[in-house]
């Protein structure tokens, strides 16, 4: 089974064609990273299934490249020059250079002009870029410029699949894709009816936030079309509220990998975090993150889940597709649609919600009781 499910990344998932050239990369432990057994195991084995794909991308195309290179340590993190070179060319990395684009591009520095002009050295030598990407580095580059100029300049068909774990070859990847297809945009389209939205659960989490202006995306899994991006596994709807506009309070239950010994409350006020309070040791390396920078702290992403085979808790890249679930995210929401840019993206999971969606005309619309869909 788990031959067979990577192949359909290949052939359902990116529809890859024997011409086309794609890259697998993923990301070595950091000797600065301390992690805990079951999670050091998890990322020696995410070695193994990258190097697994890359073997069996050879049956769909003629052109696969493997590429490692060191973790960068956080989610939403530019990954280095060596990749930007594989992906875009040399040749369009020379000239990012050449105009001293690059540097402020991979620390997340770049201004609006500095954007432009890096679209527009891409787009001139956007031939050179790979067709196709499967990221299996711990981080995510979901929410980078990388993958951000990668899909929408060069066209490239792009699957994020930070965090993976094996045992999605056989639960969240072995998923009816036409049926999930279908329930994604039938959410997305009913949460496109409101301009605002509240969140409650039964752990305490009570939050509102603007969606005026923004448009919910899918995230079915499908990404066959120019340009396409996404998470694998997938199966959300997700969109980038209106910055400052949450407030609340969000109860953390979840880790992105593990269970908390005790929760831990973040205050939000127009639309930042303004405090963490909680004895759990992940409560620390959560203020030093946002401490790092304020923008970190920004309610960036809004998601809910919609695939019915996503089942761990204990995985943020499964856990977030579990339907019936929300998602909030912290920091960066640039390549989304918001306005927001840091190194920084995190995501946690919240059980059993209430979604009330709220339309222009005032009227109120429960997407979600208690975890269960009621359109």
């Amino acid at each position: 089974m788990i031959t067979k499910t990577i192949g359909s990344i290949y052939r359902v998932n990116l529809g890859v064609k024997r011409d086309e050239r794609v890259i697998i990369f993923t990301d070595r432990i950091s000797p600065t990273e301390i992690l805990q057994e079951n999670d050091l195991c998890r990322r020696e084995r995410l070695r193994d299934i990258a190097l697994l794909t890359a073997e069996i991308g050879k049956a769909f195309t003629k052109k696969v490249i493997y590429h490692e290179y060191a973790a960068t340590g956080s989610h939403g993190a530019e990954p280095p020059e060596e990749l930007w070179e594989i992906a875009f060319g040399k040749k369009t990395v020379s000239e990012l250079k050449k105009y001293r684009l690059l540097k402020l591009l991979l620390k997340k520095e770049i201004n609006d002009n500095g954007i432009k002009k890096a679209e527009a050295i891409i787009a001139e030598n956007k031939k050179s870029a790979v067709n196709g990407v499967i990221a299996l580095s711990n981080y995510s580059t979901s929410h980078t410029r990388f993958r951000d100029f990668l899909t929408r300049v060069c066209g490239c068909r792009y699957a994020s699949m930070p965090i993976f774990d094996v045992s999605m070859l056989e639960s969240s990847m072995n998923v009816d894709w036409k049926r999930l297809s279908k329930r994604t945009k039938s959410v997305a389209k009913i949460v496109n009816t409101a301009e605002a939205i509240e969140i409650k659960t039964p752990n305490g989490t009570h939050i509102t936030m603007s969606k005026k202006g923004r448009q919910a995306l899918s995230d079915d899994g499908i990404l066959t079309k120019q340009g396409s991006f996404g998470n694998l596994p997938a199966g959300e709807v997700f969109l980038a509220p209106v910055e400052g506009s949450a407030n609340g309070r969000l109860v953390l239950e979840w880790a992105p990998t593990r269970e908390l010994k005790s929760p831990i409350t973040l205050i939000v006020e127009d639309g930042i975090v303004k405090d963490v309070i909680g004895d759990e040791p992940y409560a620390d390396y959560l203020m030093a993150k946002l401490n790092e920078r304020e923008e970190n702290r920004n309610i960036a992403e809004l998601g809910m889940g919609t695939n019915d085979m996503a089942k761990r808790p204990d995985n943020i890249l499964e856990s977030e597709k579990i339907l019936g679930t929300v998602h909030i995210a912290l920091g960066d929401n640039s390549s989304f649609g918001g306005k927001v840019k840091t190194p920084f993206h995190q995501d946690f999971v919240f059980f059993k919600p209430m979604v009330i969606l709220k339309t222009k005309d005032g009227s109120e619309i429960c997407l979600l009781r208690e975890g269960v869909l009621t359109e």
